[in-house]
């Protein structure tokens, strides 16, 4: 069974590549190098996995945090937290991390927000 790609994602690429406009079909003789295209551009890019709700948070006095039994590895600053119980649902913890750097990265313009 061969390798499935989905027929938007294709020709996302496409007009990413500049190989067709937005709205255009992709012309046969095309499809195996934007395949490749997608391909390749798809195993550079490593892996993020999806984010997952925290089932159990705990902070113990002094200031250890664990979050679902593991504990959390990067600095908390001596600051107050917000801990927003909920016995209903979904409860909040708010804390402030420590880091020698931060970059905060502008997204790309979205292609199809520019056509409309």
């Amino acid at each position: 069974m061969g390798l499935q790609i989905d027929e938007a994602a294709l020709k996302a690429k496409a007009v990413e590549l500049g190989v067709i406009k937005d709205g255009e079909a992709l012309p046969r003789h095309e499809r195996s190098r934007v395949a490749a295209a997608l391909i390749a551009g798809d195993q550079q890019r490593p892996a993020v996995p999806e984010p997952v709700c925290a089932k159990e948070i705990v902070v113990q006095p002094g200031g250890a945090i664990t979050v679902d039994g593991e504990p959390f590895p990067w600095l908390v600053a001596r600051t107050p937290m917000e801990i927003g119980l909920n016995p209903e649902g979904i409860s909040t913890v708010r804390l402030t991390l420590l880091a020698e750097s931060v970059q905060v990265l502008k997204p790309k313009p979205n292609s199809t927000s520019e056509s409309e």
